[in-house]
């Protein structure tokens, strides 16, 4: 099993901006330095709290900066943009990194963004294919291109001159193109099965209870007998809000705070799901009622904290819970308002705790 970064990024939005581009990249500095094996980062145009417009253009600032780990974006918003000029910037990027990108997509979430670009009352869904389809099929041929879509066509046939390089667009550093992977966050998500149909990796949201979490792969399965594919669990990532600190009372201290990061993280998830009547995402069960929905449930249901034994217990525990080892650990990063404590999780979870998880991930896949 593999150990990844998952950053949102979610920020309190009355720090200064430069102040946290500079944080983020220490962030990810730090993640490649203890072999964290991928970063992923998401894209919004109009939230001050969510403050990345662009991740390809933030993942440049860091690969010469980084030796190994891989960028992906969580997620590009296909809707907001034109599939061509997409494919370009993704291919121009992978050859950048040659190669260390990860092709992280999806509809969209932010409203704000939705009213921005007139997608509010479209078939996001449908566009999200769509714009996935023709991207694929860009880097899948040569000039001349006519790909007609319901939502974009992809024209060039009239003005090509060969001699001058005119009308070839660029394909990806990877062979035929990069891995493709969609983010869920709702139980029994239908993204879970369209991903299983079409061969795609799923991302499962961290702010969603462990029960939740399960019928991703459910439904995962499904489209992939549905296509006649077999499942691969390695395609599966499951991130988690994790804070380990030396002691278990070093955690709870912190997680008490009024002023911590990531009650703040959840105060915000909460507002954000109740505002669009999304509280289900967050229940544990079919029977929870809203009124149970409060920041300290959301801390105790889905925060894995403590040493890093208590942690490797807990995460041991889930991944028993799960069904068993998946592709890869997301570590949720939370705004850093103590750098020593966020920093220090994130070398105990590298260093202490997934050696040890993975001991017990092997024991598991040799016993089948």
């Amino acid at each position: 099993m593999d150990l990844g970064l998952f950053m949102m990024p979610l920020h309190d939005q009355r720090r200064n901006f430069t102040e946290l581009l500079k944080q983020d990249r220490e962030a990810v500095i730090l993640a490649d330095r203890l072999n964290f094996s991928e970063v992923w980062v998401g894209e919004h145009i109009s939230c001050s709290c969510e403050p990345i417009a662009d991740p390809l253009q933030f993942f440049a600032s860091l690969i010469h900066a980084t030796k190994q780990i891989k960028f992906a974006t969580g997620v590009l918003n296909l809707p907001q943009h034109h599939p061509a000029r997409l494919a370009g910037q993704i291919a121009q990027f992978d050859h950048l990194s040659e190669g260390r990108y990860i092709m992280g997509v999806g509809p969209g979430g932010l409203v704000t963004d939705m009213e921005l670009f007139g997608t509010q009352d479209k078939n996001r869904a449908e566009m999200t294919t769509e714009s996935i389809a023709i991207m694929h099929k860009i880097w899948a041929s040569e000039a001349p291109y006519d790909i007609r879509g319901k939502y974009w066509d992809v024209v060039v046939k009239d003005t090509i001159i060969p001699s001058l390089g005119f009308g070839p667009m660029l394909k990806p550093y990877q062979k035929p193109y990069p891995e493709l992977a969609i983010s869920v966050m709702s139980p029994s998500s239908s993204s879970a099965r369209q991903a299983g149909e079409q061969g795609w990796s799923i991302v499962s949201a961290n702010f969603t209870p462990v029960a939740n979490v399960k019928t991703h792969w459910d439904q995962y399965v499904i489209g992939c007998e549905k296509a006649g594919r077999r499942p691969d669990r390695n395609k599966w990532r499951i991130a988690r809000s994790i804070l380990v600190t030396d002691t278990d009372q070093e955690a709870a201290d912190y997680l008490a705070n009024e002023t911590s990061s990531y009650r703040w993280y959840y105060e915000y998830i909460v507002e954000d799901m109740k505002a669009f009547k999304l509280l289900g995402v967050l229940k544990p069960s079919m029977n929870t009622l809203d009124s149970d929905i409060t920041v300290q449930n959301c801390l105790d249901w889905m925060v894995m904290s403590g040493s890093p034994k208590t942690v490797l217990d807990k995460l041991v525990a889930f991944v028993d819970e799960v069904g068993g080892p998946f592709g890869e650990l997301l570590m949720t990063q939370k705004d850093w308002d103590q750098p020593a404590i966020h920093k220090r999780s994130m070398e105990l979870l590298a260093t202490e705790v997934m050696p040890r998880l993975r001991q017990h991930c092997g024991t598991l896949q040799a016993a089948e």
